[in-house]
């Protein structure tokens, strides 16, 4: 789950990706979990899903109720029709607990509630009791749409909440994100969270969040997406402090595919970054958060936003700290360089002590290479990084599918065949590398028995070699 509230974070990716000057319409960064589709091949993550810790206690969960009710209905009767109408109890069995709690309360014994009774006699669990806790606040909350029944909150930041749902026409579970009220009269921002649903509506891939609806009920306005139990990268980093290269590689490709699709569809992200990033629990990558998306050919938007720079600032790219108008697909991949770093080396690329610093050192100092922070690194991963995160957009990879070649290369264990090489132009280089990899897919697997044509310049340069001999012999003749 992502949170953008309105504070740029000092740790990494601790939150925000409002824009770091001015101010961001409708853009959250609250997420979904997420997926399907296969990694790449070979690619076996040994990750895990994230601990859910602790289950809640009986006290705090019956704390929450109590700010729930406010004081109207006693907490006893909610939890009673939420464990009924859950499926947990029938009513005679929770009558009955209600009877012991009744007793115990005229002994003056120990002031048991119905949920420590219900717990006790194995009627429900904590993490049960808990997850009918977040779906009754859901509902009191107002947070009402046709079609959809509420399950309970996922998460929520400044510019967003977003809960757990059933969609009942379908029968599947869905993460809506909701508008806060204080935003709901807002012109701008209604609009930008318009432009999030839209955004996601319009790319169809399996690295993508998929977009399922977008509208307003009642005073609320919502945005219906996928679904999934998963986790961040971001988890994974906090909780494994690095991933091996092989995994890391795996899941770049797949965003980078992402991205690719993106593009081509003429939208750039502007916050790829580990919390925008999530792995389902079958190992698949899948992109977050199109929030900050903007259309390349949105040149109203570019004037608008022009001097101000959206992103967070632990993977914005120089040009977007700029804020300048044209904003381009290198962006993107700048980003992507800057979350495969701190993916591979266990720290960001670049840190300070405000955002403003990290901005500084984004714009002036030289990255270190990421195989000097974590010499276990290969030099093609490296190299890849580098290039990436070029201060100068020109000097990057010219789109996602030359950086996909170097990803796979070097994921074959092969150097990178498109870094830092100048020699001819991107285009040309990449052309050449998958012509050369479509021909290998032709030659023979017995290349010894297999019959060869013979190389017509080595013929002539035989042929040359032998005319010469004959003639220096035959002068040699002469003279003798």
């Amino acid at each position: 789950m992502t949170d953008n509230s309105g504070s740029i974070p000092l740790k990494p990716d601790a939150g925000d990706t409002n824009p770091l000057s001015g101010s961001r319409a409708g853009s959250s960064g609250d997420t979904a979990r997420m997926g399907s589709k296969a990694g790449d091949p070979g690619a076996t993550p040994h990750l895990v899903a994230k601990d859910p810790g602790p289950a809640p206690s009986v006290q705090s969960i019956e704390s929450d109720l109590q700010e729930v009710a406010k004081g109207g209905t006693n907490v006893d009767t909610l939890v009673a029709r939420m464990v009924v109408d859950a499926g947990l109890a029938t009513s005679e069995e929770v009558e009955h607990c209600l009877a012991m709690v009744r007793q115990n309360q005229s002994e003056e014994q120990n002031q048991a509630s119905l949920m420590h009774v219900l717990v006790n006699n194995r009627y429900a669990t904590e993490r049960q009791l808990a997850r009918l806790k977040q779906q009754l606040e859901a509902e009191r909350s107002g947070q009402k749409i046709a079609g959809y029944k509420f399950l309970g909150k996922l998460g929520a930041g400044a510019m967003a909440t977003v809960h757990k749902a059933k969609q009942l026409s379908l029968d599947r579970v869905v993460a809506i994100k909701i508008l806060p009220r204080k935003f709901s009269s807002n012109p701008q921002f209604i609009e930008r969270f318009y432009a999030e649903g839209r955004a996601a509506a319009a790319l169809n891939h399996p690295n993508i969040v998929q977009a399922y609806d977008v509208g307003k009920s009642g005073e609320f306005h919502y945005f219906v997406m996928e679904f999934v139990d998963g986790r961040t990268v971001f988890d994974d980093i906090v909780k494994h402090k690095r991933y091996p290269e092989g995994e890391a590689i795996d899941v770049i490709i797949q965003i980078a595919e992402a991205l690719q699709h993106a593009h081509e569809k003429g939208l750039i992200h502007r916050d790829v970054k580990p919390k925008n990033i999530m792995i389902t629990r079958e190992g698949v990558a899948k992109l977050a958060d199109m929030g900050l998306a903007r259309a390349m050919n949105d040149k109203e938007m570019a004037e608008a936003e022009a001097g101000k720079a959206f992103g967070t600032p632990y993977y914005i790219s120089p040009e977007q700290i700029r804020g300048e108008v044209n904003i381009t697909a290198a962006a993107d991949i700048y980003s992507l360089g800057a979350t495969l770093y701190h993916m591979v080396a266990g720290t960001v690329p670049f840190d300070g002590k405000n955002p403003s610093a990290v901005m500084h050192k984004h714009l002036k100092s030289e990255l270190v290479p990421p195989d000097h922070v974590n010499p276990k690194l290969s030099a093609g991963i490296s190299e890849i990084i580098e290039m990436m995160m070029a201060k100068d957009p020109r000097t990057r990879y010219k789109s996602c599918k030359d950086l996909l070649i170097d990803l796979r290369a070097v994921r074959r264990k092969e150097s990178p065949p498109l870094a830092h090489k100048d020699v001819l132009p991107q285009e040309d280089i990449s052309a050449l590398v998958e012509a050369e990899h479509a021909a290998e897919a032709f030659i023979p697997q017995d290349r010894m028995s297999a019959r060869r044509t013979p190389n017509p310049y080595l013929v002539l340069g035989l042929i040359v070699s032998l005319v010469v001999s004959v003639g220096f012999n035959i002068i040699l003749l002469m003279r003798g």
